[in-house]
């Protein structure tokens, strides 16, 4: 299959679905939904969604079932992103090759976008109108809150805080974050898709295998990145990583080890996907890909 063309395609339904769902450019408190519009729209992959639909039409879902869940992520994504590059975190100047969030609106004002991007999600995923089965969007909120909290998302992120400069740490210690905070949205979206398409339980586990897989391998590829890359294909400043003594796959293991990790985890995505048809060929697709990218 052409992935180009299959991203393409499915950022663009992405990218007008949010445009129905978020506030005007504008609207009252026009600051507040310029500074969440500003980042939404900075020019994202769309990974997570894309993942959401992509497993929904594997077990024969219909991807409109799954778009405001999908919008939804993003939504959470953009929120943690935000607050991730302000002063009190990594304290980071550009995103996505623009200046971050509270570089042109302003600190306070970041904050409060990030609070409300997350609070618009959720009120997304409980929508009324959307229709579908009642159950299964019930699973999905409780799937996206867990991965999105203490013991998901934010959890990884206050490890790797507290992680940060203190040295050479453990694996277990290094997979923790990576799970938590990058691999646990990457593995909600897949299993939420699965849920809002109708999976069964067996394919259900098959995709949770693959979205676990494909979690970490992202993490270990951005950590890649972060050596190899450059500034201009990041976006971001490269070797932030390093400087800051964030714990990495490469700090711990060495760059091809990290490589050869990131190629398993691949091949175990791969493997999951095997009791699947031709209809999984963009979720194969997009495993390859996430060790390739080059930002």
């Amino acid at each position: 299959m052409d992935l180009k063309d299959y991203l393409k395609n499915r950022c663009q339904l992405v990218d007008q679905t949010l445009e129905t769902f978020l506030p005007a450019a504008g609207e009252l408190p026009a600051s507040l939904h310029d500074s969440m519009r500003y980042s939404v729209f900075a020019g994202g992959k769309r990974v997570r969604p894309v993942l959401m639909l992509a497993a929904c039409e594997t077990v024969g879902g219909d991807l409109n079932a799954a778009l405001p869940a999908a919008c939804a992520m993003e939504l959470i994504h953009t929120y943690s992103l935000i607050h991730d590059d302000l002063p009190a975190m990594d304290d980071d100047d550009f995103r996505r090759g623009n200046p971050t969030n509270h570089k042109v609106y302003g600190e306070a004002t970041a904050i409060l976008a990030g609070d409300a991007l997350l609070t618009e999600a959720f009120i997304l995923l409980s929508a009324c109108q959307q229709g579908g089965d009642p159950v299964a969007r019930l699973r999905v909120i409780h799937e996206i809150a867990h991965a999105s909290g203490s013991r998901g998302m934010v959890g990884g992120q206050i490890v790797d805080m507290e992680s940060e400069g203190k040295g050479e740490i453990d694996l277990a210690t290094l997979s923790y974050i990576h799970t938590h905070k990058t691999g646990a949205l990457i593995r909600a979206s897949v299993r939420a898709g699965a849920m809002l398409g109708g999976a069964c339980e067996d394919s259900l586990a098959a995709l949770t295998r693959y979205g676990d897989a494909i979690g970490l391998a992202f993490q270990i590829a951005d950590d890649i990145l972060d050596v190899e890359g450059t500034t201009e294909e990041l976006g971001k400043d490269a070797g932030s990583d390093q400087a800051r003594g964030k714990a990495t796959y490469p700090a711990l293991v060495g760059l091809e080890a990290s490589k050869r990790r990131a190629q398993e985890l691949v091949e175990m995505a791969l493997d999951a996907l095997s009791v699947f048809d031709e209809r999984a060929e963009p979720l194969r697709a997009i495993a390859s890909y996430i060790v390739k990218r080059k930002s």
